[in-house]
């Protein structure tokens, strides 16, 4: 009875994972599971932010990183579609299976914008579901916060409380964070700008910026010099890209239309001071507000 009764206490006592192993499919959502799973999780991130996400590599080293994976973190809303659903298949890990709780999209708990009730090749790159960048928007980080503090809560119970505790401390931190960064921004309202590519959505729709046209003719498709030209009767105050963005066509309207060309990190990694999330967006603003 004594011994029985050992054996119950040390099977209570062991953690249903000593680490949960985590396969993050972009950078934020790499530095949000990190944030919440502290020493009791091991992230693996799949790309860098100098990689246009929607073009990346099924390569035999990601396939191998998910194999071994308790948790998928991706985007979702088919910004991973060439690539992730041929990662999930040659793993053979049921577990990071569509469908599975041990496959996370942050796009299943965020409201997507510009989604499209008909989508044809002739429009672009278009998402049907909706434009995937969503991380631009903080706020939207903070309902995949919540989301995936339970998920990892679920998938490993004997942490419950470590990852419960951890998530409420971000979220609570975040909540100021965006209150301080949207003081900050009331300068950039109403500012037109041009992007590059429909990257800044969120952002723009975020602050109540306004968007007045994109270097692209259509979203993936490269800048042409007829475009741009076209583009230079717009009153546009900035021309916005991301770091994996090609700079020559900002470049060649900023300096024809003299106005400022910013550069936003665009997820963590995209500069040196874009550490985490919240120096990217500390980042972020600082740049859309410099003279």
């Amino acid at each position: 009875m004594r011994i029985a009764f050992s054996l119950l206490l040390a099977g209570a006592a062991t953690p249903a994972l000593a680490v949960m192993n985590i396969f993050a499919c972009t950078p934020e959502w790499g530095a949000l599971a990190t944030q919440l799973g502290g020493d009791k999780v091991s992230v693996y991130v799949a790309t860098t932010a100098l990689q246009d996400p929607h073009r990346i590599e099924a390569r035999p080293s990601l396939i191998a990183r998910a194999r071994s994976a308790d948790l998928a973190v991706c985007n979702g809303a088919e910004l991973e579609i060439g690539w992730m659903p041929l990662v999930q298949q040659q793993s053979g890990n049921a577990k990071i299976q569509a469908g599975q709780p041990g496959y996370f999209e942050a796009a299943s708990v965020v409201q997507l914008l510009e989604k499209q009730a008909r989508v044809d090749r002739s429009m672009g790159d278009v998402h049907p579901a909706g434009n995937p960048h969503l991380h631009m928007d903080p706020r939207n980080i903070e309902r995949a916060a919540a989301a995936l503090g339970e998920r990892m809560a679920a998938i490993d119970p004997a942490n419950k409380n470590y990852f419960g505790q951890r998530t409420a401390d971000f979220l609570s931190r975040w909540r100021e964070a965006i209150a301080r960064w949207e003081k900050q921004a009331v300068p950039l309202k109403d500012v037109p700008v041009i992007t590059h590519h429909k990257n800044m959505t969120y952002l723009l729709h975020w602050l109540g910026m306004r968007e007045l046209g994109s270097l692209e003719p259509k979203p993936g498709l490269p800048p042409t010099t007829a475009h741009l030209t076209s583009l230079l009767r717009t009153p546009a105050k900035l021309v916005v890209r991301a770091a994996y963005n090609d700079a020559r066509p900002a470049e060649w309207l900023g300096e024809r239309a003299k106005i400022r060309v910013v550069v936003l990190p665009y997820t963590v990694g995209g500069n040196d001071k874009a550490k985490d999330l919240f120096s990217l967006f500390d980042d972020t603003i600082g740049r859309l507000l410099a003279p």
